[in-house]
């Protein structure tokens, strides 16, 4: 089984992402008083489904990110040695890179 590694250092997150060609964005955040939402990241699907997804640019991803004290969770290979796309936005709890 593949292991997940928690991080928050923005640069590894940014190359993880574009790894997988994948693009920061949120759920649709209309309804949200700050505008914040919830924070995804796009692998848009082969039919184009993005499941209501807004993309957004980096620097609006890292400011949510930081303002709700976030780590990232991901994967880099499957247990089949595959490139994964496993990820999860996680509280830091005070564990930091």
């Amino acid at each position: 089984m593949s292991s997940a590694t928690k991080t928050t250092d923005h640069d590894t997150i940014r190359k993880w992402v574009e790894e997988r060609d994948g693009t920061p964005a949120r759920v649709d955040a209309r309804g949200h008083k700050q505008g914040g939402g919830i924070l995804r990241i796009d692998f848009e699907d082969p039919d184009g489904s993005t499941d209501d997804l807004e993309p957004i640019d980096w620097d609006t991803f890292f400011k949510t990110f930081d303002e709700n004290d976030l780590a990232f969770l991901h994967q880099d290979k499957t247990a089949d040695g595959e490139l994964s796309r496993f990820n999860k936005f996680v509280s830091r709890s005070g564990d930091q890179d």
